[in-house]
């Protein structure tokens, strides 16, 4: 379902209290590559708020959303052979990864999809292409979309071969700190009395965000790493225990696009530290300890007493191309 960005969504800026979430979502605003963000949490934990609250900032401003039931060619689209053999031309109905280029799709309870319909989706969030085939007809298309999946544990968990496929990871939790409480509570109340002038207060802030997630997107080829780097990811990921190098990979991208928002004038061991945390928290081995909290980290969220805790993250003020992975033929595709 495509859903078109009203005036009634509550401003991304203005979210209180989650400035993991909200770094994690320019992250993969700035870089879709990165393979999309999984967050998991119990309800009421402001997923979904913050998901409408992205789309608004992207160019297009627009929110895709799967449903459970949808099907393998909802999902991709479908070609239609008839018509191909019969006037010689490839007839192709979009799907929702072709609805959602340029914007965000969004999966509530990623975790309850069939497996094959998350793996097809997380190729394409990685790659920014579709491609689908059928009796030896294809078509391509683009498909550059920031993916954002939610689940609530409680209702099961993805298999560990799909978790390490989304690129960043955060965990929400219920907030028993009762001066944070109230701060939520009031600022939803004030968006509901009034949206317009709730969100007339954020417009500046929300301009500021447009404006550093498009700038920092045409900047990210201009930035390379260094060996300090590679070898700070290096590190963090053995000590991590995960399986493979994607994380590795994940870990650099996500640190560029950090230093890009932020308009660094590189990326530096400090943008790695601060995404490490939510690249590894869903790969890390069971049973293995955490890798050292490294020094600093407290500086991602604001002082309590400033005007930026009203939500949480911002950053100073301020595409590469991805691997294309083939979708396999309908035909050879199991239920």
């Amino acid at each position: 379902m495509n859903e078109s960005i009203t005036s009634a969504v509550f401003p991304f800026s203005a979210l209180v209290a989650q400035a993991p979430l909200q770094q994690a979502l320019l992250l993969a605003a700035v870089d879709p590559s990165i393979g999309g963000v999984l967050v998991s949490g119990p309800r009421g934990t402001a997923k979904s708020t913050a998901t409408r609250a992205l789309a608004e900032l992207l160019p297009e401003g627009k929110l895709v959303t799967l449903p459970l039931g949808a099907s393998e060619e909802q999902l991709i689209g479908t070609l239609d052979i008839q018509s191909a053999l019969r006037d010689g031309g490839v007839k192709f109905s979009p799907g929702l990864l072709a609805k959602a280029h340029r914007g965000v799709l969004y999966v509530d309870e990623v975790n309850l999809l069939p497996n094959p319909l998350v793996d097809q989706l997380l190729d394409v969030a990685a790659s920014g292409v579709n491609i689908v085939e059928r009796d030896g007809i294809s078509h391509r298309h683009d498909a550059r979309f920031v993916l954002i999946g939610t689940m609530n544990p409680e209702e099961g968990e993805l298999r560990p071969q799909l978790l390490d496929r989304f690129g960043l990871a955060v965990e929400m939790n219920n907030c028993f700190d009762a001066l944070v409480r109230q701060r939520i509570v009031k600022a939803r109340l004030a968006f509901d009395a009034d949206p317009d002038a709730f969100r007339a207060r954020h417009r500046d802030e929300q301009a500021s965000l447009e404006s550093r997630i498009h700038a920092a997107r045409a900047a990210l080829s201009s930035f390379d790493f260094d060996d300090a780097v590679h070898a700070r990811v290096s590190e963090l990921c053995i000590e991590a225990h995960v399986d493979g190098l994607r994380a590795d990979i994940v870990m650099l991208r996500a640190a560029r696009a950090l230093a890009a928002l932020e308009e660094a004038a590189g990326v530096n061991v400090t943008h790695v530290e601060r995404v490490a945390d939510a690249v590894l928290k869903h790969r890390r081995r069971e049973g293995e300890a955490p890798s050292r909290e490294p020094a600093g980290r407290e500086s991602t969220s604001p002082d309590a007493g400033s005007n930026q805790a009203d939500w949480g993250y911002m950053p100073p003020e301020p595409t590469g191309t991805a691997k294309v992975k083939q979708v396999r033929p309908l035909a050879a595709k199991k239920a």
